[in-house]
């Protein structure tokens, strides 16, 4: 892959506290980017109407977030809304609730096991799941083990990892390890930054290229994984335009996005 080929995406999270969603799809296409990652509430209850909306934008669907427990228990429900979505979209849990997380290391390796057999039917569908990362994937337990690592081992290479570089420098961890680390299994980069510990407003968050992650090192790396796009998100912003816009120039500014 060369950079230029990387596919511009924004995670809709980011805009949850600014509707009506059809300005920002609007807005999203017009500034350059070429998908959205939805989460659950877009298309939780009509997914072909999501999709007719992403279609009239001039958007994709490349991956979006959806609940650890539906692809548990519900699996061909989820598969079914993938296959409406998009073009093979990736199936993306991002979070174990606090109160379900594991304090040991084979209840991680469970919910490994959970993600392969969910990855299983996936594939067997033309599809892939991908693992997407908080802070407290990377927190040891008593063991000393993490559950990112317990996590990714049990679930095989069929489960892939869409990085969030800015969650993992607030788990202290260093981001450039974890990309080496995992590279392989990236099938999804997420744009994501964090100002320096202490900062106040928008959450801490910030655009990046304006945080304390150090993309000039990450950068050189991204080629060596399968990720095909990149994925803009911020937590809490005071003006998602901003940080759409401000996410945009900077891929473009990396050499990774056209600006056309």
């Amino acid at each position: 892959m060369t950079p230029s080929t990387y596919k511009l995406s924004f995670q809709l999270y980011s805009t949850r506290n600014f509707p009506p969603q059809d300005d920002v799809l609007e807005g999203l296409a017009a500034m350059g980017y070429d998908a959205v990652e939805p989460w659950l509430p877009d298309f939780a209850t009509d997914a072909k109407g999501f999709r007719k909306r992403i279609d009239n934008a001039g958007l994709e669907c490349l991956g979006f977030h959806m609940p650890l427990k539906g692809l548990i228990e519900e699996p061909m429900r989820y598969i079914d809304i993938a296959h409406t979505l998009g073009d093979s979209p990736l199936m993306i849990p991002p979070y174990v609730m606090p109160e379900e997380r594991p304090f040991d290391a084979d209840g991680w390796r469970r919910i490994g096991e959970q993600l392969a057999k969910g990855a299983e039917l996936a594939q067997a569908n033309n599809l892939r799941v991908a693992w997407h990362n908080h802070d407290f994937e990377y927190r040891p337990l008593d063991d000393g083990s993490r559950p990112i690592d317990l996590m990714l081992e049990a679930a095989g290479e069929n489960v892939g990892f869409e990085i969030d570089f800015a969650w993992v420098t607030r788990a202290w961890a260093d981001p450039y390890a974890e990309l080496k680390k995992y590279a392989p299994r990236i099938l999804a980069i997420q744009l994501k930054d964090t100002a320096p510990p202490g900062t106040s407003g928008e959450g801490g968050w910030t655009p990046p290229g304006d945080g304390i992650v150090d993309w000039d090192a990450l950068w050189p790396l991204f080629a060596t994984t399968p990720a095909d796009h990149l994925v803009v998100e911020h937590d809490n912003p005071a003006d998602w335009r901003r940080v759409a816009q401000r996410a945009h120039d900077f891929v473009v500014s990396k050499g990774a996005k056209r600006n056309d």
